[in-house]
């Protein structure tokens, strides 16, 4: 491959970063599309349930995604650390992989009960509605079922399989939801029937996936000698687990507030405006896809020189791809919330004090991953618990006093507030630091794209507005870009990529023909 000198990457960046950037191209395409089954989804229930209906089904379904935080209890990320650290010990594997199956089944049991108990408890706490108990019972069923689906996905990435995980998590899964919801409302069912088609579409994915991912991992889990293992095993994961909890309270404790202080519709437009919120985070999904193993076998290896210049580099890459998806949002945020219904405009100051904490967020790139990889865990979990006490406070105050922009405002602050302290702490304890003076650009290339979609709003009017203004700004984005400069390092990974990707579809055409 012809290199000029400035493109001369050291061997040891290259390998770990064009794995990281394969495992996010290949992710952000399945996150991506996992997105537009998820709007669709919602689209579909938000107007088929009507406002109020909708409201009580994603105040639930939001209530999953918190409990999906303990189901796993902080197996996942062990298993990102154990699994690669023991590739020479299959036995290990095996166990490791066995422990956290076994933890997650009992854990999701427990927390399925408790849901199918205190349902009525839950209701009368919160939303109030005769809908919401026997949803929220069989929503539990959900939980233990995603819980166990996680565990295979983190079991794929583990070595290194994104394109299974992610058709996995990315897309049957999103599928599996869009299907059953829209199977639910077409035979006439209501939210129960809908949550009750979830359950029952997922458990049938995690059993028929079970075979195919333990074949592809070469991993079948195993309780047999566990014991020798599961104390180094939950040393790692308890503490990953707590920090869940800190976490929870940190970056979701505004759902459980809204629904709680607020009304069924305001927890509605909140679900939706989370949806768009969950697009921005698409670019530091996907580089963390691989970023967690990668980082484990450098520093494994005692590679920390070439561990800071892969973060730098990946951390680069998610600022460049995640401007253009916020500054699309910001310009014309009102028109596609609006798409869901005219009940969905008033979310748009809520969206834009949630653009800011996202962009935050994935400029520090893969912090709370590194501070785990790097076995600073318990650092991890002492932060995580203090800034969620300070989310709890601030949210809590925010909304009473401004309502859904107060959710959004309380739970943005305490999560810039911990990643910008993540970077320290990485700095500190182990040298890793991502800035210079290359983030500059992105960021000015992203102000023009703005500037340019602002102005076309208000000269193009009609459905055409969005697109053609979407269209315009990322030209002029790209362009901007391209004049500044392309950091070596980026354009070593998407040549060598692209190359890459012709050189597949050239061989997969001929094989066709």
């Amino acid at each position: 491959m012809d290199e000029t000198p400035s493109e001369r990457v050291p061997e040891a960046e290259r390998d770990a970063l064009l794995s990281i950037a394969h495992g996010a191209v290949v992710t952000g395409g399945g996150a991506t599309l996992r997105q537009a089954l998820s709007a669709l989804t919602e689209f579909v229930l938000a107007r088929g349930l009507g406002p109020v209906l909708y409201g009580v089904y994603a105040f639930g379904w939001r209530i999953v995604g918190l409990l999906l935080r303990f189901v796993t209890l902080g197996t996942m990320g062990t298993l990102q650390r154990d699994v690669p650290a023991f590739s020479a010990e299959p036995a290990r594997r095996r166990r490791v992989a066995g422990l956290a199956y076994a933890t997650t089944l009992v854990a999701g049991a427990l927390i399925g009960a408790g849901m199918v108990v205190g349902a009525d408890w839950l209701n009368a706490a919160t939303v109030a509605h005769p809908a919401f108990p026997l949803a929220i019972r069989l929503f539990g069923a959900v939980v233990l079922c995603l819980g166990v689906l996680r565990i295979h996905v983190a079991l794929l990435r583990a070595v290194g399989l994104a394109g299974p995980a992610v058709f996995l998590n990315r897309v049957l899964r999103p599928g599996v939801r869009f299907v059953t919801a829209a199977g639910a409302l077409a035979a006439g069912y209501s939210v129960a029937g809908v949550v009750a088609g979830l359950a029952l579409g997922t458990a049938v994915l995690v059993v028929l996936s079970a075979p195919a991912v333990f074949d592809r991992t070469g991993i079948r889990p195993t309780l047999r000698g566990a014991g020798a293992e599961a104390r180094a095993f939950y040393d790692h994961a308890v503490p990953n687990a707590l920090s869940g909890v800190g976490k929870l309270l940190q970056s979701r404790v505004d759902v459980l507030l809204v629904g709680a202080l607020l009304t069924a519709t305001a927890a509605g437009v909140y679900n939706v405006v989370l949806l768009f919120i969950a697009i921005g985070a698409i670019p530091l999904v996907a580089f963390n896809q691989l970023l967690p193993p990668v980082a484990s076998g450098l520093y494994s290896d005692g590679d920390v020189e070439t561990l800071d210049a892969v973060y730098t580099a990946v951390t680069r890459l998610i600022v460049t791809t995640t401007v253009p998806i916020v500054a699309v949002q910001l310009v014309f945020g009102r028109e596609l919330l609006l798409l869901f219904g005219d009940s969905f405009g008033r979310g748009y100051l809520t969206l834009v004090v949630f653009l800011g904490g996202r962009l935050v967020g994935n400029a520090v790139g893969a912090t709370g991953w590194l501070l785990l990889m790097t076995n600073h865990q318990y650092v991890r979990l002492g932060l995580d618990w203090l800034l969620g006490a300070l989310n709890l406070v601030l949210s809590y105050l925010f909304v009473l006093e401004f309502g859904l922009v107060g959710a959004a405002l309380g739970t943005s602050a305490s999560l810039a507030v911990q990643n910008l302290i993540q970077v320290a702490i990485l700095r500190r304890l182990e040298g890793l630091y991502p800035f210079d003076v290359s983030f500059l650009k992105p960021l000015a290339a992203g102000t023009a794209m703005v500037g340019t979609m602002a102005a076309l709003r208000t000269a193009v009017s009609g459905p055409a507005t969005v697109p053609v203004g979407t269209a315009a700004g990322l030209l002029v984005f790209v362009a901007t870009l391209a004049a500044l400069g392309v950091d070596p390092r980026d354009r070593f990974v998407a040549r060598t990529l692209a190359r890459r990707y012709r050189a597949a579809a050239v061989d997969r055409l001929a094989a066709f023909r």
